[in-house]
């Protein structure tokens, strides 16, 4: 398993959509990639496929800008890389041989452990309360 670039990039800006949940601000795509280093062409992207998976609500025009579509500690972690990259652990074995049954066995604990970790953290653990804070999982 290999995350991506795209994967780390929406959870950091998804961070930051956090810092200001519950105000009536919204986050404009600038400040995001400012605050970020987030391309910003690249961020478009990004925010298109949070805002499709119902993890961010958006609004046009001069006022306009993102926000999240619900609570950080409603957020998981494993909802960011399904809406981002699908499966956490995509498991894509041949299911032959004599080994296979035990060894694909095997694979589908090691993804529901996986899942059950990954499904704990919330984008309120990733958001930390002053800038000198840091959160290490």
């Amino acid at each position: 398993m290999k995350l991506s670039v795209k994967v780390d990039y929406a959870c950091r800006v998804l961070a930051q959509l956090a810092r200001h949940h519950g105000s009536d601000e919204l986050s404009h795509i600038e400040e995001l990639a400012r605050v970020e280093a987030v391309p910003a062409n690249y961020l478009v992207q990004i925010l298109s496929e949070l805002r499709n998976g119902g993890l961010i609500t958006s609004r046009r025009g001069k006022q306009g800008g993102y926000a999240l579509a619900r609570n950080p500690d409603e957020i998981t972690l494993l909802d960011i890389v399904e809406v981002i990259e699908g499966e956490l652990l995509e498991i894509t074995t041949a299911g032959a041989g004599h080994s296979s049954k035990t060894v694909n066995h095997i694979w589908k604990e090691v993804r529901t452990a996986f899942e059950t970790k990954v499904r704990s953290y919330t984008l309120a653990n990733l958001v930390a309360k002053n800038a000198d804070q840091m959160y290490y999982i």
